[in-house]
């Protein structure tokens, strides 16, 4: 069974220590890896991942293109890489920046609205869903009972604003509020990845959340360098599903959503 990663990170060499501690003190944890591209194809390999989506995040708007330009480079340098875009909304020139995204080749876009510090439904952004929809899939970390930014009920309002965007919702549409999630988003048709959550659920709720919402639409990730590949697909290969949904959440649906 193939498995590709749709939730990943990773940093450039000499920020990559900095970068991920940063993360760990956000999320009041210890990551179990440094970060660079290099490491997170080692300890995949070891987990008998084969590919890739890597997303970056820019906390500053002046960021974004040199970041945009370094997950180019590494996609380029790694044909295991799937990359995406990031983009802020204090961006002045917001389309050139998508257009970059989109003439670059990269395959979608990444916002983490509680550490770029914005709402998910923020209008400043409903210029970049216009732009993508029908072209590329924004995916969108989701929940944080800490903060109101990136509420599900909030991802609920772009995904009916923009029928036609395809949406995925990181950590089953809501981390730390799964539940409330899974009452707002399953009446949906957004995708959902499922890093960042087997640790925090007992495997009888993943199992519940992903019948609920349906393995069509559920994607598998491990949110390297926060958690190590290793675990996480063994904790995946625990879950009691069939054959079936196991072979779409592991990589089917991936597939789906970057090569149609």
């Amino acid at each position: 069974m193939e498995i590709i990663d749709f939730h990943a990170h990773i940093y450039p060499e000499k920020i990559a220590s900095k970068a991920t501690a940063a993360t760990g003190d956000f999320y009041k944890i210890s990551p179990a890896h440094t970060g660079t591209g290099e490491e997170l194809l080692s300890a995949g390999r070891k987990a008998g991942i084969t590919r890739y989506v890597i997303l970056p995040v820019a906390t500053r708007a002046d960021q974004v293109r040199n970041i945009n330009t370094f997950i180019y480079d590494e996609a380029e340098k790694h044909k295991e890489f799937y990359g995406f875009g990031t983009i802020h909304p204090d961006c002045e020139n917001k389309a050139e920046e998508v257009q970059f995204i989109i003439d670059s080749g990269l395959h979608g876009i990444k916002l983490h609205p509680d550490t770029q510090q914005f709402n998910t439904d923020d209008k400043r952004l409903y210029e970049v869903f216009d732009m993508i929809k029908g072209k590329l899939p924004v995916l969108i970390h989701c929940g944080d009972k800490r903060f109101d930014y990136s509420h599900p009920r909030r991802l609920k309002k772009i995904i009916r604003d923009f029928p036609r965007l395809q949406v995925i919702a990181a950590h089953l549409g809501g981390w730390s509020l799964f539940d409330e999630a899974y009452e707002l988003l399953r009446d949906t048709d957004c995708f959902l990845d499922i890093s960042s959550t087997m640790m925090f659920l007992p495997p009888e709720k993943v199992e519940k959340f992903i019948h609920g919402y349906g393995a069509d639409r559920i994607l598998f990730g491990t949110d390297f360098p926060l958690w190590d590949p290793v675990s996480e697909v063994d904790s995946f290969r625990k879950l009691h599903l069939s054959t079936d949904e196991a072979m779409k959440i592991a990589s089917l649906n991936a597939l789906q959503i970057l090569e149609g």
